[in-house]
């Protein structure tokens, strides 16, 4: 395949949120609670949202930085690429980067909206979780059409209201939405409780996908008091396998035949060996007392599962064991692990290395997120526009060179583009 043939759908990208999201979506009776980006005496923006302080990382948009500057200290708007919370910007950078379209995960609000799950007056907090969602769905995702997968998230602490959010998102014409990998781990039933059977229904109901992202089951790991960021980092991923034990070993996977889950930034090194234990498992150990109703417990998983990666080169190798018709290719921009603004050679080389058809390569760049996830890429942008030497052939004069935090702080306050007021 040629590289600049290939269409690529990303389902793992994040927004760094701009501080003027809540101002069109927020009631005026709770103009003065919503949560409001200010900056420190360091000079760095963070958000404020019911006396707490959230912050960015070094890791959150690292895209054109030099890896030397990455890290967890604090960062800002200042120092980052503009596409990283400009939705203009951020699709010139998605046409360099040869991407149609993205699903974005949020960063304000916590890959899952802890962060309005955590706050003491829930009212409040459903009140600027629809308001997030609201801006996420009609300006970040509605300001240029063809280009966004919406994905929302759930007010989790109240079920009757997440199955509420689940209908009125939907007929706003989302079809994701992002949940905790490990409910028990934020104080909430795990996916085998009879908890979460409205909410299974009512996305069912809905042909919405549930997106479970690595990061917000990482408590599940304990390595001690020398647990490092490597070790974080790198096993971030198989918390992904517990979340599939969650669900595939309790009822929901077998329960409710609709049920679409996407394992996002989890990787697929996991699943051949997943599938090697459940199985045999399963054969093995019947006194257990599950039943799979005649079907082996990777066949469920195949059946209800999508898992999402950015750079597994030995794994993918093993694409037929694991199901081509499952795996799906996700960039992360702009976090650390991005593959911008060479996502589409990363990919590719990684596709042939395997071994596949062109046509397993459609399904890994597009296919498989647009069946799976009922999305039409084509219903704005013709076919023939969307690949990845179209788009680039729109992004000729985006810099891709390195530029430092320093120099992006420089650019921006020369030329502000928020003025945040100093806490």
């Amino acid at each position: 395949m040629n590289v600049d043939d290939m269409i690529i759908l990303s389902i793992d990208d994040h927004t760094v949120e701009p501080p003027d999201m809540f101002e069109r979506h927020v009631p005026a009776k709770y103009k003065d609670r919503a949560p409001r980006m200010v900056r420190n005496e360091q000079g760095f923006e963070q958000w404020l949202f019911e006396g707490n302080v959230i912050a960015a990382t070094g890791l959150n948009a690292t895209v054109s930085w030099p890896k030397a500057e990455w890290g967890l200290d604090p960062s800002c708007l200042a120092e980052m690429r503009p596409a990283a919370y400009l939705i203009d910007e951020r699709v010139r950078d998605m046409n360099r980067n040869g991407v149609l379209a993205s699903m974005c995960f949020p960063s304000l609000a916590g890959f899952s909206g802890r962060r309005f799950q955590e706050a003491e007056d829930k009212d409040v907090a459903l009140v600027m979780l629809q308001a997030y969602n609201d801006w996420h769905i009609d300006e970040w995702c509605g300001s240029h059409p063809g280009r966004f997968m919406p994905l929302s998230i759930g007010p989790v602490w109240n079920v009757d209201a997440l199955v509420a959010e689940v209908h009125r998102v939907a007929a706003k014409g989302c079809r994701a939405i992002s949940m905790p990998e490990l409910p028990h781990i934020q104080g909430l039933p795990t996916y085998q409780s009879e908890y979460w059977d409205p909410f299974f229904t009512a996305i069912s109901d809905e042909d919405m996908v549930m997106c479970l992202h690595i990061g917000m089951g990482l408590d599940a790991i304990n390595m001690g008091p020398d647990f490092s960021p490597d070790n974080f980092m790198v096993l971030s991923t198989q918390v992904t396998v517990l979340s599939v034990q969650d669900l595939l070993w309790g009822p929901a996977m077998r329960k409710y035949p609709k049920l679409k889950v996407a394992f996002s930034e989890g990787g697929i090194g996991w699943i051949p060996f997943l599938f090697d234990r459940v199985d045999r498992h399963y054969d093995n150990q019947r006194w257990t007392g599950q039943d799979f109703g005649g079907k082996l417990p990777s066949e469920v998983f195949r059946e209800h599962s999508l898992a999402c990666f950015i750079s597994d080169p030995t794994s993918l190798k093993l694409y037929r064991e694991i199901g081509i018709d499952i795996i799906a290719f996700e960039t992360d921009y702009p976090h650390s692990d991005s593959l911008w603004p060479d996502a589409p050679e990363a990919l590719l080389q990684q596709c042939e290395g395997a071994g596949m058809s062109d046509d397993d390569i459609d399904k890994v760049s597009w296919r498989n997120v647009a069946r799976f996830c009922g999305y039409d890429p084509f219903s704005v942008i013709p076919k023939e526009q969307a690949t990845v030497g179209a788009l680039r052939a729109l992004s000729t004069d985006v810099d891709t060179s390195e530029v430092s935090r320093s120099e992006w702080r420089k650019r921006y306050e020369a030329n502000p583009t928020f003025q945040v007021a100093t806490a």
